[in-house]
């Protein structure tokens, strides 16, 4: 299965032109033979647009999901529609389960070839830190994977990936992917670097970390959207710009490494 991360240039508060560019990538993807394509976090109108979630949000057959699920069929590729903000009482108005009636989330939603919805993800671990999400985001409460081309793909968003044990669930319900959608900007290079990386080590898993690029008032994204293999390895990766990199995820490689390397069977309970 090849994987593409489209690293988006993401222009503040602008959605239409977000999902062109989003689209031009899909087609790039597509062309070079890719079979999913993940897009980052909250592209449509940047993370750090925070005063222009309530006004662009949408329900989860909104105008976004709508776009990409025409790629999807027209390309016969399955996508990680990025994230985006979800308006929770237009989805629950229109009979889709929400995690409240009212308010608004951090949705990341993956679409089949057919363009089928597969699975929703809404970010768990809000980020507090010199950052408006848990004051104006619903946390989401399920973990979903995803079976794909033989692979099992774990979802999750940006600062979940401070939170191993988020993963091990994953890995748990036997994930062998995780797509890891993501705003993660300057001054926390290294953060960025270690943390996807030390996820496929500890997991024995592929991870791809799709970040944007852009700036904003008070923040600029580093981009370096990296993909890992199951011993932590970086096989593919880009810049600081907008780039679309590519990579095999092979479920036979997932499963060498676990039988050369057998950590995860010794894990023992000990710490409930």
């Amino acid at each position: 299965m090849k994987l593409a991360l489209a690293q988006l240039e993401i222009t503040p508060k602008s959605p239409e032109k977000n999902r062109e560019n989003a689209v031009e990538a899909i087609h790039s993807a597509a062309a070079a033979g890719a079979d999913l394509v993940a897009l980052p976090e909250i592209f449509t109108v940047g993370y750090f647009s925070f005063d222009a979630y309530a006004d662009t949000a949408e329900a989860l057959d909104g105008r976004t999901v709508t776009v990409l699920r025409e790629q999807a069929i027209e390309h016969d590729i399955a996508i990680l529609a990025g994230t985006f903000v979800e308006d929770l009482a237009e989805s629950t108005a229109r009979g889709f389960e929400t995690p409240a009636p009212e308010g608004y989330a951090n949705t990341a939603v993956f679409l089949d070839r057919t363009g089928s919805r597969r699975a929703v993800y809404r970010k768990q671990h809000l980020f507090g830190y010199d950052s408006a999400e848990t004051e104006l985001l619903t946390p989401g409460r399920h973990l979903p994977t995803v079976s794909f081309e033989g692979i099992t793909v774990g979802l999750s968003t940006c600062y979940d990936l401070r939170f191993p044990e988020l993963y091990r669930r994953l890995q748990e319900k036997g994930a062998t992917l995780f797509l890891i959608p993501s705003a993660w900007p300057y001054p926390r290079v290294e953060h960025w670097s270690v943390l996807p990386r030390a996820r496929a080590i500890e997991n024995l898993s592929y991870v791809g970390a799709v970040n944007g690029a852009g700036t904003f008032a008070d923040a600029t994204l580093l981009g370096r959207s990296a993909i890992y293999d199951p011993w932590g390895t970086k096989v593919a990766g880009a810049g600081e710009d907008s780039a679309v990199i590519m990579a095999n995820i092979d479920p036979a490689v997932v499963a060498a490494v676990r039988e050369e390397f057998p950590a995860l069977s010794d894990k023992r309970d000990l710490y409930e």
